[in-house]
C-alpha cells in the first residue's frame, strides 16, 4: 500500500518536472531567457550570473586499478607429502575476475549534492563536501537527457550524472547556454 503512495507520487513528481522542462523549452524558443537567481554560499566569478540552486543526486563515471585478491587455498595433511598448501584454483579465478569486473568503468560516488547552475557552468557541492566543483560549459562535450537524468560529458573529466525531479528542466537550460538561443 505504501509503495502504490510512492509510485503514485513520484509519477506526480515526474510529471511535473517533465512539464516544466516542456515550459521552458517553449518559453526560450520565444525568445525568453533564463531567470536569475539568489545564491547563498557559493561565490560567483566577475559577470558570472546563477540560474538555478537545486539538489540532485550525483555520480561519475569511471574505472579503478585491479585490486587482485591474494591466492585461497587450504593446507592438506597428506599421509605421504606430509602439510602441504593446495591452492584453490577455481575461487581463486572467480575472485580475480570479479576483481576485474568490479574494476570497470562504472557509475561511482553516488551521493546527494547541491547543484548550481551559471552561465559559466555547473557547480557541485557532494553532500559532507566543503568545496565546490566546478564543471564549466567551455569543456562540455554533450548532455544526454533521459526522463530522470541527465549525463554531462566533459573533455577534461569523468562524466557526470546528475538525477531527481529537477533533472529535465536542467538538462533544457544547460543545452540552452551551451548553443545559445536557437
Amino acid at each position: 500500500m505504501w509503495s502504490r503512495r510512492r509510485d503514485r507520487a513520484e509519477d506526480g513528481v515526474r510529471a511535473d518536472a517533465e512539464q516544466a522542462a516542456s515550459a521552458l523549452t517553449l518559453h526560450l524558443q520565444d525568445g525568453g531567457g533564463l531567470l536569475p537567481v539568489q545564491v547563498n554560499g557559493l561565490a560567483l566569478a566577475a559577470g558570472e550570473v546563477a540560474f538555478a540552486d537545486v539538489s540532485c543526486s550525483a555520480a561519475r563515471l569511471y574505472g579503478t586499478d585491479v585490486d587482485y585478491p591474494t591466492s585461497t587455498g587450504y593446507f592438506e595433511h597428506h599421509p605421504t607429502f606430509g602439510r602441504r598448501w593446495v591452492t584453490n584454483r577455481r575461487l581463486d579465478a572467480r575472485r580475480r575476475q570479479e576483481a576485474e569486473d568490479a574494476a570497470l568503468p562504472q557509475w561511482r560516488d553516488h551521493t546527494a549534492a547541491r547543484v548550481v547552475l551559471t552561465s559559466a557552468g555547473v557547480r557541485l557541492l557532494p553532500q559532507g563536501a566543503r568545496e565546490w566543483m566546478p564543471f564549466d560549459h567551455a569543456l562540455l562535450t554533450g548532455v544526454t537527457a533521459e526522463p530522470s537524468a541527465v549525463v554531462l560529458a566533459y573533455s577534461t573529466c569523468a562524466p557526470v550524472l546528475l538525477s531527481g525531479p529537477a533533472v529535465p528542466w536542467l538538462g533544457v537550460a544547460i543545452e540552452h547556454l551551451r548553443h545559445g538561443p536557437a
